[in-house]
């Protein structure tokens, strides 16, 4: 299955890998990015090497204003939208002692709203068509908790209760919807992470390595293609057995 897909946050780490798998499996794909053009334009290159059309939008998914723009343009360029993956995120880690309002309302600004954002934009119109899929970027974070991520978490858990009331709301209408929460993968997020802390955290994988990017996508893909015609509702994680 291939059609027009959304990513949001698809200049970097997750989100950019996704890009590259729909467009490996011939979906043509619209994504946004907040602010590095730089970037977004190389992944809209590569992508764009698969033979299928991509377009780089900047927007702000914090803002709905810019998520409703970012949807209404590429329906406008490419086409139907046929599934969402709400990908974009950042961090502010902290004790909870020692956090911010800042802190707190950037993460769930961004992370929360504007998977909030994003997903009121384009699911109604995929509810008339009768058909759809909707994949949301949680994380363990928000199923097992972290130390030093009140925030994160907070985001991360609101992230899958939305998924799962959105599934029972667009079920009947022929849309779909699933999390994945991803464990500890190779990303710019990660990448900033002391040695020492990189090597404690390893210990606690049962495959003693960080994931990839492009790992996470291979699942996003499956989860919006027709091999997942009867998934929906579901939280699936990506962490290398860091929960065991």
């Amino acid at each position: 299955m291939s059609g027009i897909a959304l990513v949001s946050g698809g200049s970097r780490g997750i989100g950019a890998a996704t890009v590259l798998r729909l467009a490996q499996d011939g979906w043509d794909v619209g994504f946004c990015y907040r602010s590095d053009e730089q970037a977004a334009q190389l992944v809209e290159k590569t992508a764009g090497e698969y033979g299928v059309r991509v377009r780089a939008v900047r927007a702000d998914v914090a803002d709905a204003a810019d998520c409703k723009e970012f949807v209404a343009r590429i329906e406008d360029e490419l086409g139907p939208v046929g599934a969402v993956v709400s990908s974009a995120g950042i961090t502010r880690d902290r004790p909870l002692a020692l956090m911010d309002d800042a802190d707190w309302h950037q993460v769930l600004d961004t992370n929360l709203d504007g998977a909030f954002h994003l997903c009121r934009a384009a699911v109604f119109p995929m509810m008339k068509r009768g058909r759809g899929s909707v994949v949301t970027l949680s994380s363990v974070s928000g199923v097992y908790g972290n130390a030093s991520q009140v925030n994160y978490a907070a985001s991360k858990a609101g992230i899958i209760g939305f998924t799962k009331a959105l599934a029972k709301e667009v079920g009947r209408y022929g849309v779909r919807a699933n999390a994945v929460a991803p464990g500890l993968i190779d990303t710019d997020m990660t990448a900033a992470l002391p040695e020492k802390v990189r090597a404690k955290l390893l210990g606690s994988v049962a495959l003693r390595r960080f994931g990839t990017a492009a790992e996470v996508a291979d699942l996003v893909a499956f989860l919006v293609s027709s091999q997942a015609a009867y998934v929906t509702g579901s939280v699936l994680e990506v962490h290398g057995g860091i929960s065991l």
